[in-house]
C-alpha cells in the first residue's frame, strides 16, 4: 500500500517573526484559512487516506500536530527527541511502516510547501509510485525551473534516456548555486529544482541507508527490534542520538545508483522566506502586498504584514515589513534569506522570548 510521510520538524527560521519555536511555519496560515501542514494533508487525501499518513515532527510539536490534524490517528504522529535533519526522520518512519506493511511505499514530503495545480501533482505522484513500487528505485520529483533560482538545490538528469515514460535517471545533485551557476543550470536544460519530495519502498530506503549511512541504519535496526514494546520510546531516543545530523539528499540520494526523477510543473514553491510570499501573492497596481491595518504612500514592491498595530510606510521600495505582538522585521526583499541570521543571533545571546 501507499503511505504518506509528512516531515514537520523544522522551525522555519527565515519566516521569523511569525514563525517561532513554539509555533513554526508549517503550523501557521500563510495562504488561505488553513495552515501549511493542513494543506499538505488535504492535497494527499485523494491518493492516501489520513489513516495511512504519518507525521514526523519534534516532540514539542506532537500536541500541535494532533490538534491541527485530527483526521490522523494519534499513533501516526511520531515525535523526534532531537532534530537530526531528514535522514533519521525518514529512517524512523520507514521502520514504523515496515512493521505495519512489508510492502509499504512511502511518499515523503515536506509539510510547508505550496502546490497550486494539485491534480497535476497527484498525476505525477502516481507515476512515481508505480516506478518505486515495481523497481525498488529511489524516486524524487524535480520542478521545471522558470528562472535561475539561487535558493533551491538542483537535480541534473539524463534527458537522453529512451522509453523513460517521463521518468529519468539522475546524474547528480547540486547544492544551492550562486547566480552565475544557476544561469548555467537553466541554460543547459537538464537541471531541475530539487523539490524535496521522495517516493520509495520502505525496504528500499532502509537497504540504501545500510549501504551509505550505516550508523543510522544500525541505530534504527536496533530500535526496530523493540517497536511495540515498553522500550520503544527509549530505543528511538537512543537511535537519534547515535545518528549523524545529515539530510537524506547528502547521505543517500547523492550516492545511490538507482535514483530517478520525474520532472513536473504544478505551481510548486517551498515558501522558503518572505520574498517567496511576496512573489506568490496578489499585488496592487504599485506592486505592493498589504495585509492588515496598513497606510502606504509613495512606496512600491513592498510586502507589509501588520499585526494589531497600524503600520504607515512612506517612501520605501522593495521592502518587507512583518509585525507581531513582540517583534518587528524590516528588511530588503533581496535579504530575506538572511533573516535566519537574526534567529541565530537571538539563540546565541539567549533571547529565548523572541525565538
Amino acid at each position: 500500500m501507499i503511505y504518506s510521510v509528512i516531515m514537520a520538524g523544522g522551525i522555519g527560521s527565515r519566516f521569523w517573526p511569525q514563525s517561532r519555536e513554539a509555533r513554526p511555519k508549517q503550523f501557521i496560515r500563510v495562504f488561505g484559512e488553513r495552515s501549511l501542514i493542513q494543506q499538505t494533508l488535504s492535497r494527499m487525501t485523494s491518493i492516501v487516506p489520513p489513516e495511512r499518513t504519518m507525521v514526523v515532527t519534534h516532540e514539542r510539536y506532537v500536541a500541535l500536530a494532533t490538534e491541527q490534524l485530527p483526521e490522523i490517528p494519534e499513533k501516526n504522529i511520531l515525535g523526534e527527541p532531537i532534530s537530526r535533519n531528514t535522514a533519521p526522520c525518514i529512517a524512523y518512519a520507514a521502520i514504523k511502516l515496515l512493521e505495519i506493511d512489508p510492502d509499504a511505499v512511502m511518499v515523503v514530503l515536506p509539510s510547508d510547501h505550496l502546490i497550486k495545480a494539485e491534480d497535476r501533482f497527484i498525476k505525477i505522484l502516481h507515476k512515481a509510485v508505480d516506478m518505486a513500487k515495481n523497481s525498488g528505485a529511489l524516486v524524487t520529483i524535480g520542478i521545471q525551473p522558470s528562472y535561475p533560482a539561487t535558493g533551491y538545490g538542483y537535480i541534473q538528469y539524463d534527458r537522453s534516456a529512451h522509453e523513460s515514460n517521463g521518468i529519468y535517471p539522475v546524474r547528480t545533485f547540486a547544492e544551492k548555486p550562486n547566480e552565475a551557476t544557476a544561469e548555467r543550470f537553466l541554460d543547459s536544460g537538464d537541471f531541475l529544482w530539487n523539490s524535496g519530495i521522495f517516493i520509495w519502498r520502505a525496504d528500499s530506503i532502509l537497504s540504501n541507508l545500510q549501504l551509505y549511512l550505516r550508523s543510522t541504519w544500525a541505530a534504527f535496526q536496533d530500535a526496530y527490534a523493540r517497536l511495540g514494546t515498553d522500550q520503544e520510546a527509549d530505543a528511538i531516543r537512543q537511535a537519534y542520538h547515535k545518528s549523524a545530523r545529515i539530510s537524506i539528499d547528502v547521505g543517500v540520494m547523492e550516492r545511490a545508483s538507482n535514483v530517478y526523477v520525474v520532472p513536473g510543473n504544478f505551481g510548486w514553491s517551498d515558501i522558503g522566506d518572505w520574498r517567496a510570499v511576496y512573489d506568490l501573492s496578489e499585488k496592487n497596481r504599485h506592486g505592493n502586498v498589504l495585509k492588515g491595518n496598513v497606510i502606504i504612500h509613495n512606496s512600491s514592491r513592498c510586502l507589509v504584514n501588520s499585526g494589531k498595530r497600524l503600520i504607515a510606510i512612506v517612501g520605501l521600495h522593495d521592502t518587507v515589513v512583518v509585525d507581531t505582538d513582540d517583534a518587528l522585521l524590516i528588511c530588503h526583499q533581496n535579504s530575506t534569506q538572511q533573516v535566519k541570521n537574526v534567529v541565530d543571533y537571538l539563540h546565541v545571546h539567549q533571547h529565548k522570548d523572541f525565538v
